[in-house]
């Protein structure tokens, strides 16, 4: 066992600027050390925190494959983190991409990052690989790795049962033990790192769980300035239907939008050969709410609460996960899709990458899966049993590649798209390509413009204006996950308000132009670094089929082809924008 322990008292380290500890830990596997260093000035400044720093340090050290001993894992919370700003309790972690070969970052809510912050530590950097399954303790006398041999083999529900519900804990199942492609990292049970397959990375460094448990208070500079700017976005959260509205998300969690991308006829169905579902009525938020008798939940620091668990424990999957085990693979049951999020969960798998996979096997089998055969390929993915299984945990495009069929793939960088058809939004259908973790919605979320209608209405079947809208919310979202806040309440506030935030809490100047400024600097970090492992502009494309195929028309709304040549239109746009070309 290896422990290092540091001196107890203020939680602050040196000449730390309020909302950070001005602590950070490196962790290598391979060798046991655990060295404790000053998180970086410079990089606080031109990066803020969670997935700016997280993206900075790990850097072209992501030109090594994901199960290298020198690429990191890290955990990164942001300044906002531990204090009582709004969302204040989500963190990035960042490393290559094992389903990709992106620079990847997933934000996560839960405990753990508060749980960080109060323990010390802005954030730990973790390389190499361990010779036995290996656990990380983290407290406020000190931080150490133990064996956890008696650890391996299990899944996150009997991890939960075993670590106890003191602090918070990250945890791989069996499917990060197994490295399948897409595995998740859990947060305290169910809040999941999830796309990208970092579960994999943790895997392939033998670490099965990380348990932090903190006491400490994070400096705040101004707390009665940070009290009112508090205030102000409560107010403008409390005035969004979109937030705290009847049918809004902390009434039905995400769930909220399953009506309302029916109604727009851009629910996925049918790996995406459709784009209309009749049976979704069955598993949208109001069914889930009245059919489990739900109650709110929520991660630390949240106001909206839009984490949905039944009334016997079992936890509502989010809108992309119920949309996916429903519309796309033909499933209106139910129960069968809260089963399904229930085994991702439990093995950490992320929901979207395998129900997409799990659409895209039964479109080149010829099949409908059905509820059974769903389910029972997940316990197979997830354990990698038998070809099929095996196979299938490599993802959509490499399974779709192996049967000769890789245009069956709905992916974009090989990340599988989520539950909004990119010939229902086109603001979307640009997102998906440019965004740099692959086909993700919420690196830009044209969604809130397109169909919410937030801030301000944009025609969704036009590509007029979306390359420097996309751009400008590409930036934005970089900002948010390094405060690191959540994107649901940019529904109502904006960067105006979360500028006031920020130099309530740290004393820094910052306003909305230089917060944007950084996240440009992010984002173009990040495509700096996956230009460097040989990813170019063929890569920011859509599969073909929706250039080729109709969506499914109807009730006065027709979902035709999108017009590639007006699509390539606005990637050049957007490219002009970015500086990528004159």
């Amino acid at each position: 066992m290896t422990v290092i322990e540091y001196p107890k008292g203020p939680k602050c380290y040196n000449n730390c600027m309020s909302g950070y500890t001005g602590k950070s830990a490196s962790i290598d596997l391979t060798t046991q050390k655990i060295s404790i260093f000053e998180t970086p000035d410079d990089l606080r400044t031109k990066y803020l925190g969670g997935r700016g720093i997280g993206v900075a340090m790990a850097g072209d050290r992501t030109a090594e494959e994901y199960n290298a001993p020198s690429m990191p894992l890290i955990f990164s919370a942001g300044p906002l983190v531990g204090t009582s700003a709004p969302t204040s309790g989500r963190m990035s972690v960042v490393s290559k991409s094992p389903l990709t070969g992106t620079i990847f970052d997933c934000s996560v809510g839960g405990r753990f990052a508060t749980e960080l912050k109060k323990a010390g530590f802005d954030l730990i950097e973790i390389t190499g690989i361990s010779d036995k399954w290996t656990a990380i303790e983290i407290s406020d006398d000190g931080l150490s790795l133990t064996e956890a041999e008696g650890l391996a083999g299990m899944n996150i529900s009997e991890l939960s049962r075993v670590v106890g519900t003191e602090g918070s804990f990250a945890a791989i199942g069996r499917a990060g033990e197994k490295g399948v492609r897409f595995a998740s990292i859990i947060i305290d049970g169910h809040y999941a790192a999830g796309r990208g397959g970092l579960g994999a990375v943790m895997g392939a460094k033998k670490l099965k769980i990380i348990k932090v448990r903190g006491s400490g208070k994070i400096l705040v500079y101004d707390s009665e300035g940070l009290k009112n700017a508090r205030e102000d976005i409560m107010r403008l959260l409390r005035a969004s239907p979109a937030v705290f509205g009847e049918f809004g998300l902390s009434e039905f969690g995400t769930a909220a939008l399953v009506d309302l991308i029916h109604a727009r006829r851009m629910e996925p169905t049918d790996n995406f050969r459709r784009t209309f579902f009749p049976d979704s009525a069955k598993y949208s938020g109001y069914a889930m709410k009245t059919g489990y008798q739900t109650k709110k939940a929520g991660c630390a620091g949240c106001p909206v609460l839009c984490k949905k668990i039944g009334a016997e424990g079992a936890v509502m999957p989010e809108y992309e996960t119920v949309s996916h085990f429903g519309a796309l693979n033909g499933c209106g049951d139910l129960k069968a899709i809260v089963e399904a999020n229930r085994i991702c969960n439990d093995y950490g798998i992320d929901t979207i990458t395998a129900a997409s996979t799990i659409a895209c096997y039964a479109e080149i089998r010829g099949i409908e899966a059905g509820p059974s055969e769903m389910l029972s390929l997940l316990s197979a993915i997830a354990e990698k049993k038998g070809e099929t299984g095996a196979t299938l945990a490599e993802g959509s495009y490499r399974y779709a590649l192996s049967q000769g069929r890789p245009e069956l793939s709905m992916s974009v960088k090989k990340l599988e798209m989520p539950a909004y058809d990119p010939r229902g939004a086109y603001g979307m259908a640009l997102a998906y390509a440019t965004s740099n973790r692959g086909g993700c919605h919420l690196r830009a979320y044209p969604v809130s413009h397109e169909i919410l209608r937030k801030p301000v209405a944009t025609d969704r079947f036009s590509f007029e204006g979306k390359a420097r809208m996309i751009k400008i919310a590409e930036d934005l979202n970089a900002v948010v996950d390094s405060l690191t806040a959540c994107k649901f309440l940019f529904f109502a506030a904006g960067l105006e308000e979360f500028s006031k935030v920020l130099n309530a809490v740290t004393g820094m100047d910052h306003n909305v132009q230089s917060l944007l400024a950084i996240g440009e600097r992010i984002w173009n970090l990040e495509h700096t670094i996956n230009a460097a492992n040989g990813f170019d502009e063929s890569h920011d494309d859509l599969p073909e089929r929706f250039f080729a195929e109709e969506g499914s028309s109807g009730a006065a709304v027709r979902i035709p082809p999108i017009n590639r040549k007006d699509f390539l239109k606005a990637r050049e746009n957007y490219y002009r924008i970015r500086g990528y070309k004159t």
